[in-house]
């Protein structure tokens, strides 16, 4: 059933969200494995034209590759728009993602996005305020036990995700390592993130914190599916 809405939601974005001749930046993860197939397949039925994908990860790029997507470097072309899963939505589309494990790609497609980002997700992942999932923070190897001590002065308790764990594969024990060669703490706050923006200033003042998986004011819609429909949560356009 969640497998189903993510599809739901992930289908319903392209739809509403895609253009013929538009570059799209691909997210990485489950639900937005789906958009990226979604978008293969009007390709393939001609229903869109002149598609070419910025892809966030290397499993993305693959994914890409296999459902018929051209290519491009984002250092060729800026994307339309992105269209990515997310792990939290709030009311205000800020949002938590990557615990896929690609966030600081993510968010730098995202932001070079001329029409923003767009979130899909299960009903679940909508939530009254962040917090509930631990947040992601990629770190600088070196150092690393210093880095998570100094998220640990923020108020949270920082974990360094090994490989095997959640959708992570590998050798379990082992650092998990992101395509960019840097780790990820995994951030579980107790009390919540009540301001998300001034979360995020603090922990990028950190030595060693690369980036955050707070992704506030990038998101330009939500597409949220639940068993009795689909809603569509727009915030103000980005500017130029």
């Amino acid at each position: 059933m969640t497998e189903d809405l993510k599809r739901a939601a992930a289908e319903k974005a392209v739809e509403e969200y895609v253009e013929s001749g538009d570059v799209v930046g691909l997210g990485t993860g489950s639900t937005a494995s789906h958009a990226v197939r979604r978008i293969g397949q009007l390709i393939a039925a001609g229903e869109l034209h002149g598609i070419r994908g910025v892809p966030t990860s290397a499993r993305t790029a693959a994914l890409a590759r296999e459902a018929g997507i051209p290519l491009v470097d984002l250092a060729d072309s800026r994307p339309a728009v992105t269209i990515d899963g997310a792990d939290e939505i709030a009311p205000d589309l800020s949002v938590v993602k990557g615990l896929g494990g690609a966030l600081l790609r993510e968010k730098i497609v995202a932001h070079a996005s001329l029409r923003g980002l767009v979130v899909v997700a299960d009903g679940s992942k909508s939530v009254g305020s962040l917090g509930g999932v631990p947040l992601p923070v990629e770190v600088e190897p070196f150092g690393y036990e210093a880095t998570l001590a100094a998220l640990a002065s923020l108020g949270c308790e920082p974990t360094l995700r090994l490989e095997g764990q959640g959708s992570q594969t590998g050798d379990p024990g082992r650092p998990y390592v992101t395509d960019g060669g840097h780790y990820t703490a995994d951030c579980l706050f107790p009390d919540g993130i009540a301001e998300p923006g001034a979360l995020e200033t603090e922990i990028k003042r950190i030595p060693g914190a690369l980036e955050t998986g707070l992704f506030v004011g990038l998101a330009h819609a939500a597409v949220v599916a639940r068993a009795d429909g689909i809603e569509i949560m727009e915030g103000l356009p980005k500017p130029d």
